[in-house]
């Protein structure tokens, strides 16, 4: 465990301490930022960092080994149904955790002066992921390459764009992004690895992979057909 925390400690500081030296660097040359502003940006960095140690710590002892348990239980039940089903409620849960989907909502809310309401947003968002997922589920199960159920997706994509308002596809494009967070990611990886590891005759290095683009798919296109709705 002692190791693990050192490998984090250092992880923690390799992600935090360059842009805060950088920032450094600005303020002695460039930026003169009053020091009041700029001790709160170092309080802030001081936090950030912490907060990235414990929010690692925690997905390592905590959120991985939950995520492949529960992939490698839910098959044990026998029953195709359930297995999606239990993906996509867990999927749809996961994502409504994900701070980046509540960051975009939250953003578009104050942009659209209250038009898009964030609550909506996250609940599309959520949904459509929570879709993907259990869709990335059957194709493990099915055995269905992961090529053509990415072409057909952003296929899909593809042909809605036209039929967007113009205003709605950024949002959509971004909620693709915002869903590939540091909540999402690892639990989606991590149930895909332990659903392929435990289903005869699939890999788990090339059948567990790819849940993630998958469920990045299914936000743009929610959003999108959001938005053809709102517009």
């Amino acid at each position: 465990m002692n190791k693990e925390a050192a490998h984090l400690l250092r992880e923690v500081t390799f992600a935090v301490l360059p842009v805060s030296l950088i920032v450094c660097v600005l303020q002695l040359t460039l930026l003169h930022m009053s020091w009041d502003v700029f001790a709160r940006f170092a309080l802030g960095a001081l936090f950030v960092g912490c907060g990235l140690f414990l929010f690692l710590l925690g997905v390592k002892i905590g959120l991985l080994p939950m995520g492949e348990m529960i992939g490698a239980e839910l098959p044990k039940s026998g029953s195709v149904k359930y297995l999606v089903f239990m993906s996509f409620l867990l999927g749809t849960a996961i994502t409504v955790a994900e701070p980046d989907v509540r960051v975009l909502a939250h953003q578009v809310d104050f942009v659209s002066a209250g038009l898009i309401s964030r609550n909506i947003l996250v609940f599309v968002v959520a949904l459509s992921v929570g879709i993907c997922v259990g869709g990335a589920v059957l194709r493990i199960v099915l055995g269905v390459p992961i090529v053509k159920v990415l072409v057909g997706g952003y296929a899909v994509i593809l042909a809605l764009s036209f039929f967007t308002p113009e205003s709605f596809l950024p949002i959509a494009y971004d909620a693709g992004g915002v869903t590939t967070g540091p909540v999402t990611v690892p639990f989606i990886i991590a149930l895909g690895l332990g659903t392929a590891g435990v289903l005869r005759g699939k890999n788990s290095f090339s059948d567990g992979f790819g849940l993630v683009g998958l469920a990045s798919i299914g936000p743009v296109i929610g959003v999108m057909i959001l938005g053809m709705i709102y517009g």
